[in-house]
C-alpha cells in the first residue's frame, strides 16, 4: 500500500476522534446540563486540564491537516514532507497521551460532588473503586446524575485518546517507510 494511501487514511480517521474530544472536554464543563456548576467552580479537577481539548484536540488536529496534506500531494508525497509528518504524528502523540492520562485521572477520581457534608471528591483514593460498585454513587447529591455523565464523558475520552495514539503511532511508522523508501513509482496508483 502507498504510504500517501496510509497518510490519508489516518488522517481522515483523526477528524471525527478530535471532533469528539473537544465537544467531550467542553461537555463536561457542564455537569448535569448546568452552566452554574461552571461559574462557581464547582466542577471536576480534570476537567479544568482539558486533556480534550488540548491534548486529544489541538495537538492532534494540528498533526491529522499536516499528514492528510502529505498524503494528498501527489502519490506520497516526498521524503522531507514524510518526514516531517514523522514530527507531526509524535506531536499527535503526545497529545493523545495527555488526553489519556487525565481521562485516565478523571475516571479513577471520579467527581466533583456535593454529599450530606459538603463539596468533595467522595471516590478520591477509596477501596475499592467506585467503578465497580454502583450503589456507592448515590453519595453525590448534586449535579444530578454527574457520576454517570463524568463516567460517560471521560470513558469516551479514553477511548479516542487510544485510538489517536494507536494512528499516530502508525503514521509515524509510515512516515518513515516514506521517508526512507521514498515515494511510489506510480503516479497514477494512489
Amino acid at each position: 500500500m502507498c504510504t500517501g494511501k496510509c497518510s490519508r487514511f489516518v488522517a481522515v480517521s483523526l477528524y471525527p476522534l478530535v471532533l469528539i474530544s473537544i465537544i467531550c472536554n467542553i461537555l463536561l464543563f457542564f455537569p448535569g446540563w448546568d452552566v452554574k456548576y461552571a461559574q462557581d467552580d464547582k466542577i471536576t479537577e480534570e476537567v479544568k486540564y482539558m486533556g480534550g481539548l488540548v491534548g486529544g484536540g489541538l495537538m492532534v488536529l494540528l498533526p491529522a491537516l499536516y499528514i492528510h496534506l502529505t498524503g494528498s500531494q501527489g502519490c506520497c508525497a516526498n521524503r522531507c514532507g514524510m518526514f516531517l509528518s514523522i514530527a507531526f504524528a509524535a506531536v499527535g502523540v503526545a497529545g493523545a497521551l495527555y488526553s489519556l492520562i487525565v481521562a485516565v485521572l478523571g475516571l479513577q477520581n471520579g467527581p466533583l460532588c456535593r454529599t450530606d457534608e459538603s463539596w468533595t471528591t467522595p471516590f478520591k483514593d477509596r477501596e475499592p473503586s467506585y467503578l465497580n460498585n454502583g450503589t456507592s454513587w448515590g453519595l453525590c447529591i448534586e449535579p444530578k446524575d454527574v457520576v454517570e455523565f463524568n463516567l460517560g464523558l471521560f470513558a469516551t475520552l479514553l477511548v479516542c485518546s487510544v485510538l489517536q495514539f494507536i494512528l499516530c503511532a502508525v503514521q509515524m511508522i509510515n512516515g518513515l517507510f516514506g521517508c526512507l523508501c521514498g515515494t511510489c513509482t506510480d503516479k497514477g496508483q494512489l
